[in-house]
């Protein structure tokens, strides 16, 4: 295994009898996923999907021993899935809910702060250990297991990041997409730690993108840290000051200070590679020859 999930940890899916949450904990199961249960309130006791339904998270960590949740419940239903997952002392939480108040996110990572779960999301594809387990929505059939860890803010680029690995022949340890809103869980400065000190994984693809000053911290904490394998940044984005055609609601935070160029060179001056150009990644990456 690689960071934070694999084939031997047990997942359970809060809100799994929901459309969306069928489809993918089926295509979860199917990928070899260790989905041990779902929680729905109100629909304990029954079984979906050949797995057992619990009411709570808490009774559900009781009978199966789930360590991790992915979470497909309503925007407005996630703040008390989290705090389920918090209280019922999970490793690991992944919220792929979109449209999650920021009052409700801030009150969520106070939930958070003095705890053992750790989140991913909301807003995200999930984590994905190629060839051991899926907690989220990413399209499986593009993933190999290799050396290669993918941390990034930009949904889509995961998947373009995904690809460059593959054309350079290296494959991924662990893909995460932390998520594209201005409050999220894990950070790239939490990854970046992980994947350092995680053998299975020789170097890192880092995607950014405008809003926020995610980048930045990453990068501080990049070049402070005492083993730096090597990191590939690119940022999505062009270097124009923040207007309502950008379209990055974080960028509101930051009116427009920070652009795209202020992050490479934030990422550059902290001894990470940065291509100008995503399909330029897989170019550096045979580089290294690893």
């Amino acid at each position: 295994m690689s960071i934070l999930a694999g084939k031997n940890t047990k997942v359970l899916v809060q809100g799994m009898t929901g459309t969306q949450a069928s489809f993918h904990t089926k295509r979860s199961l199917d990928y070899g996923t260790n989905i041990v249960a779902g929680v729905t309130p109100g629909k304990g006791g029954i079984t979906h999907l050949g797995l057992p339904v619990f009411d709570s998270v808490k009774e559900a960590v009781k009978e199966t021993g789930a360590t991790a949740s992915m979470i497909f419940v309503p925007a407005k239903a996630v703040k008390s899935a989290i705090a389920e997952a918090a209280e019922a002392e999970l490793e690991l939480a992944v919220c792929i809910s979109d449209n999650v108040p920021i009052r409700d996110m801030l009150e969520i990572r106070n939930i958070l702060k003095n705890g053992k779960t750790r989140l991913i999301g909301p807003n995200t594809p999930g984590l994905i250990t190629p060839g051991e387990a899926r907690l989220g929505i990413f399209p499986e059939n593009i993933h190999t297991p290799g050396k290669i860890g993918i941390v990034s803010r930009s949904s889509t680029l995961t998947y373009e990041a995904v690809l460059e690995t593959r054309r350079a022949g290296l494959g991924q340890s662990t893909v995460i997409g932390l998520g594209d809103d201005m409050v999220i869980g894990m950070n790239f400065a939490d990854v970046l730690a992980e994947f350092m000190n995680d053998d299975d994984t020789k170097a890192i693809v880092m995607i950014g993108q405008l809003g926020g000053n995610f980048e930045e911290l990453g990068a501080d904490w990049y070049r402070s840290s005492s083993v730096k394998k090597p990191v590939i940044g690119f940022v999505a984005g062009n270097s124009q000051a923040f207007s309502s055609t950008v379209g990055y609601a974080g960028d509101i935070i930051t009116r427009g200070k920070i652009t795209a160029e202020d992050k490479k060179k934030a990422l550059a001056d902290a001894g990470m590679t940065v291509v100008e150009q995503i399909n330029r990644v897989h170019d550096e990456l045979q580089k290294l020859k690893l």
